[in-house]
């Protein structure tokens, strides 16, 4: 029984951990989706298309090396600033359009979310 409830300690501990860098994470996107609306305005504001190709190869190609640098799955990296990137262009497209950024979320949503999350 014991082992059961160091397991079932330790799987407690890990969850909360990884509960606390979720948040981290929504909180780190809030604030960098403040500064791509900004971005957003001033490309709206001054005819500026709301994509930029050339930056996000740029981009793209410094996440994938801290990817490397970090451990993790470079391909990863990528499929997630090509959603994040993605979402930023629609904002953008949005603001030129209605001067206002469309929050509604699809309660479906784009992602896979099938998988246990704490995996």
């Amino acid at each position: 029984m014991a082992h059961d409830e160091t397991g079932s300690a330790e799987l407690t501990g890990l969850r909360q951990s990884i509960d606390n860098i979720d948040a981290a994470l929504v909180h780190l996107l809030a604030e960098r989706f403040k500064f791509t609306q900004q971005v957003g305005r001033l490309k709206a504001a001054t005819g500026m298309a709301a994509s930029d190709p050339e930056r996000e190869k740029v981009q793209i190609a410094r996440l994938r090396a801290l990817a490397e640098e970090s451990h993790l799955d470079p391909a990863f990296a990528e499929k997630f600033l090509n959603f994040i990137v993605a979402e930023v262009i629609h904002h953008h497209q949005s603001i030129a359009s209605t001067g206002a950024v469309e929050t509604a979320v699809d309660p479906a949503g784009p992602l896979d979310t099938s998988d246990s999350i704490d995996a």
